[in-house]
């Protein structure tokens, strides 16, 4: 279980792949200059509960990972991150797609 580190205090917790993918949109968009909201369904230990934190190219970010090891990334969970962050200026970590494999 990798985190997501935001400003100095706020560890959000998630999974080593999922945050792969996140760290993938969220850099392109500060690449770009472009703020926005992140939303977390659920925060570890607190069943039912929901964070947005603004991410801003001013804020430090760091992205903690539990394993050395480097995730293939899913094409289409990634559009559909990055989709849902240009959309509504709202990057929501949904689930993973299930692609199907022919």
């Amino acid at each position: 279980m990798g985190a997501i580190v935001y400003g100095a205090e706020r560890r959000i917790h998630v999974d080593d792949r999922t945050l792969a993918h996140v760290k993938s949109v969220v850099v392109t968009k500060l690449r770009r200059q472009e703020s926005f909201t992140l939303s977390c369904l659920q925060v570890q230990g607190e069943p039912g509960s929901r964070i947005s934190l603004w991410i801003h190219p001013s804020i430090p970010l760091q992205f903690e990972f539990d394993t050395a090891d480097r995730h293939e990334l899913n094409r289409e969970w990634l559009t559909s991150l990055m989709v849902s962050a240009n959309a509504s200026g709202d990057l929501r970590i949904d689930d993973e797609p299930i692609v199907a494999v022919a």
